[in-house]
């Protein structure tokens, strides 16, 4: 079972589409927010979930404080389940905090005009390629606060996202069994363009 794990919405069951998706663990979860909130990246931020499946990810930083959060889902099963589970988180946390659910592609998505964000989550499809997901980072530049984190998810085995390509710098790495999360950040180099 997927859950919300801490916040006002703490403990709220999900639910999970049958296919198409691979939720990130709990323990993952647990262990990625917890270094989010030591760096005062969740409370009061406004949130993008780019292949947001369920809607996890995003949903537990809207249960932690976030300001808001917009959930990009393309498949539309799953993006039904992300409006309900959505629905759910927010009738927990209040009106003030939205939960926007986009079914569209990334790529249909990122454009100018929205943002910024101050953080953002990616956990694409393992078949997603460096490509695609260097066009989804290069998407993102524009729609960045300065001090964003930007939060990769991929499969162990796959390679670093092309940060620099994207106006973007490294900034750690942590791998927890077959999954690894990359944060990167806008780079000082970019935001003087």
């Amino acid at each position: 079972m997927t859950r919300i794990i801490s916040g006002r919405a703490g403990g709220i069951a999900l639910e999970v589409p049958a296919a198409g998706t691979r939720p990130t663990s709990d323990r993952v979860r647990e262990s990625l927010f917890g270094a989010l909130e030591s760096a005062d990246a969740v409370d009061g931020a406004h949130v993008l979930d780019l292949y947001a499946g369920s809607g996890a990810l995003g949903l537990e930083a809207l249960s932690r404080g976030a300001a808001s959060v917009d959930l990009v889902e393309k498949a539309p099963q799953a993006a039904t389940i992300a409006q309900r589970n959505a629905d759910r988180v927010a009738r927990a946390v209040g009106a003030a905090a939205p939960a926007r659910v986009h079914r569209s592609s990334v790529a249909a998505f990122l454009r100018p005009g929205r943002g910024p964000y101050d953080l953002v989550l990616l956990d694409p499809p393992y078949d997603l390629s460096d490509a695609e997901l260097g066009e989804a980072l290069l998407g993102l530049a524009e729609l960045l606060h300065p001090d964003a984190v930007v939060v990769v998810e991929r499969a162990r085995r796959s390679a670093a996202p092309t940060w620099a390509d994207a106006g973007l710098e490294p900034l750690r790495d942590r791998t927890y069994g077959d999954t690894t999360m990359w944060w990167g950040q806008p780079s000082p180099a970019s935001q003087s363009r």
